[in-house]
């Protein structure tokens, strides 16, 4: 078996868009005892950061009406192939420690990836697809 192109693979957050992204970060404050912890502002948009502590974070994302993103994997009347919409989409995110190598794997793949940073510019990140259509997201430093 080849060897993984991601090296040093970890989770790093789960991503769920709402359009009332208050009533469910309390739901998950008050069900699963999530933290509300520091969260950037991007400006355009609103979110609410997580933390389960010792295990992962969870990134609350207000919901673009405009964008035509399903609901979730299963729910879309067509697909949706444009990772750009995916920073405020559903999706998984991994660390890895060679994200420029990783990146470019995704390409020579024929991957269709939409790169950005974190507005203070400290951590980069890639969005794209699955076979499925589920959202990516890897970041890396």
């Amino acid at each position: 078996m080849a060897a993984a192109v991601a090296q040093g693979v970890s989770l790093n957050h789960i991503s769920r868009e709402s359009s009332d992204i208050r009533r469910l970060a309390e739901f998950y404050k008050e069900i699963f005892g999530f933290e509300e912890i520091e969260s950037p502002n991007f400006g355009e948009f609103k979110v609410i950061w997580l933390n389960l502590p010792s295990t992962f974070s969870m990134h609350l994302i207000e919901r673009n009406p405009t964008y035509q993103l399903p609901e979730g994997p299963w729910s879309a009347t067509s697909p949706v192939a444009d990772p750009s919409h995916l920073p405020r989409g559903h999706h998984i995110c991994f660390s890895v420690s060679n994200f420029d190598s990783f990146v470019q794997t995704l390409k020579e793949k024929g991957i269709q990836t939409f790169q950005r940073s974190l507005p203070n510019g400290k951590v980069r990140q890639v969005f794209f697809f699955d076979p499925d259509g589920n959202g990516l997201e890897v970041a890396g430093q």
